[in-house]
């Protein structure tokens, strides 16, 4: 007898729910969030003109630029124009920690009158040194009781002398190299001639015009000498810088009208205080 088997083609029925154990409990299914409240009325800024502002932007920068070649070209015209005057503008370049004067011997002074000029800074260095040097020496003679008249001069020496050994002599003697202006030379011979005998006047100190231990000389060296011998070393020694810068303002000038001399520039010289006395007159 032949066994019946079943069609194993056949669908198979299965009951999906048969097994209670598969089916997941209620609460393991996620719980959907909330929907975002959505604010109809709100606005989002575009900036519609940012090719306007680019190109105003755009227009004021060429303005500028074109402001700025105006103005560098309206500096470059006056620039040419004082060179053409002869007018030589200064830059203040000395003492490099605190410019006050403009100096450059290396680059604006010929090669043969750098030697001269070089020796007459350093006489306008030591004529600084000298008035210096004699207002210590007079300070400590007033401190010692000496009065203080003299230490008001000393201190009037100083003040007054220091610049004006610059400007009324050093500067054109300066300019007198740099440009060759005969009338330079003879502003400088005037004053330099007057600095010199300041110097040697000072070296001795006579007590005639001036109060007498208000320059550091050698007469009142010797005067004090037997009161104070401090002040009287003191004295001595700024005696002592006055005669060397005596003696070195004398070769300055020597060498300057040698120079001065040599080169013809006294016909020039009359030759522009002529024309600048004429100018004066017009």
């Amino acid at each position: 007898m032949a066994r019946h088997d079943p069609n194993p083609f056949a669908d198979e029925e299965v009951n999906p729910f048969a097994n209670a154990t598969s089916v997941p409990p209620a609460n393991a299914y996620l719980k959907p969030l909330p929907p975002e409240p959505y604010d109809r009325g709100a606005t989002v800024d575009i900036p519609l003109d940012l090719g306007k502002d680019l190109r105003t932007r755009e227009k004021e920068l060429q303005a500028k630029e074109a402001e700025l070649k105006r103005r560098e070209q309206e500096l470059k015209r006056k620039e040419d124009a004082i060179a053409q005057s002869g007018v030589v503008i200064e830059e203040k370049n000395w003492p490099e920690f605190f410019p006050i004067i403009h100096h450059d011997i290396p680059n604006e002074i010929p090669i043969h009158l750098q030697k001269i000029q070089y020796v007459a800074f350093t006489t306008l260095l030591g004529v600084v040194g000298c008035l210096l040097w004699n207002f210590v020496a007079v300070t400590t003679a007033w401190i010692k009781g000496e009065g203080p008249t003299i230490w008001l001069l000393s201190s009037i020496y100083f003040i007054s002398g220091v610049p004006g050994a610059y400007v009324f002599w050093y500067r054109p003697l300066y300019r007198a190299t740099r440009t060759d202006s005969a009338l330079k030379f003879g502003t400088f011979f005037f004053f330099y001639s007057l600095h010199i005998g300041f110097c040697i006047f000072a070296a001795v100190a006579p007590p005639i015009i001036f109060e007498g231990k208000s320059l550091a000389g050698v007469l009142p060296a010797i005067e004090l000498m037997t009161s104070n011998l401090v002040v009287g070393i003191l004295y001595f020694i700024g005696a002592g810088f006055f005669c060397v810068e005596s003696l070195l303002s004398i070769w300055v000038i020597q060498q300057v009208y040698a120079y001065f001399r040599g080169s013809g520039k006294a016909a020039a010289m009359k030759q522009e205080a002529t024309r600048s006395t004429l100018m004066h007159a017009l």
